[in-house]
């Protein structure tokens, strides 16, 4: 798909040239009204899966009738730009790179603590040792580009809008506003939701790495079973990260050279995967257009 190729590129420039504006038009403030609005007026019977429902379909739909009312306009130029915009919108919130980057950086323990905590808002550990970070890089790369990307291709821009309004209400600041019943029916469904793209993230890394090491831990960590939650992620970037520093220790011993001392090397590798994972989803995409199969 030609719009999603493009929408791609213009999130990842947008977040690079000016991420903190880019971040700022991210915040879905009236996404945040809505979840308060519906706190206080739906009641009882408005909580749970009828919660979920009610919070996520007036958006969903309107960006349905939106995109069906631009569908087959103006050469399809309200289309594209429709889904470039929704695309960026969704994308993030902060460029992922840059917050991979400040830990690195980070000189003081301030500094190094809240560039942790931006790096892990989107998911995985809390801790602060190196393994949960690679996990917190691999998990975040899936909520902020790998699952947007994923609903985009399947259901259009509102696939990828539905997708990013879940992720607020179950795992952001913003499940505040949620009711327990409801945030548990919302977290249920971010599992399933996020569970085939986990798989197809998981076949990425061993594709652009060590195949044999991504399929042991990916098995290990039961990644074959048909059950909710992602958590075999974790298991499998932690050991394609030290599959890649034990083979670049050894190509250096090797070639009789000292290896170059660097911070967090692991943070580092674990940065370099997922933009090689990305790389190989747009060339597969843009194979599929070229076939003729993706219109």
């Amino acid at each position: 798909m030609f719009t999603t190729l493009v929408a791609v590129l213009v999130a990842l420039a947008a977040g690079h040239v000016a991420p903190d504006a880019t971040a700022a038009l991210r915040r879905f403030d009236g996404f945040r009204r809505w979840l308060g609005w519906l706190d206080a007026h739906a009641g009882r019977a408005g909580r749970g899966a009828v919660g979920v429902a009610l919070a996520l379909l007036p958006p969903v739909l309107l960006m349905v009738l939106l995109a069906w009312l631009l569908r087959g306009t103006g050469y399809g130029l309200p289309s594209l730009l429709l889904g470039v915009a929704v695309l960026a919108w969704c994308w993030g919130p902060r460029d992922l790179d840059r917050d991979v980057e400040a830990v690195i950086d980070a000189d003081t323990v301030a500094a190094r603590q809240a560039a942790m905590h931006d790096l892990q808002s989107g998911g995985g550990s809390l801790r602060e040792d190196v393994p949960s970070l690679v996990e917190a890089t691999v998990f975040n790369a899936l909520r902020r580009w790998f699952a947007v990307l994923f609903w985009f291709l399947l259901l259009g821009p509102a696939g990828a809008l539905g997708y990013r309004l879940l992720t607020l209400m179950a795992v952001s600041p913003m499940r505040a506003r949620v009711p327990v019943e409801t945030l548990a029916s919302a977290q249920r469904l971010l599992g399933w939701v996020e569970w085939p793209v986990a798989q197809l993230m998981a076949l990425s890394m061993a594709l652009a790495g060590d195949f044999d090491t991504a399929w042991k831990a990916w098995r290990h960590a039961h990644g074959e079973r048909w059950m909710q939650g992602i958590g075999f992620l974790g298991a499998v970037a932690q050991a394609s990260v030290r599959a890649e520093l034990r083979e670049e220790a050894h190509d250096y011993t090797d070639a009789g050279l000292v290896p170059i001392w660097q911070r967090l090397p692991e943070l580092r590798d674990a940065m370099s995967l997922a933009w090689r994972m990305l790389l190989i989803w747009l060339v597969v995409l843009a194979l599929l257009v070229i076939a003729g199969w993706v219109t």
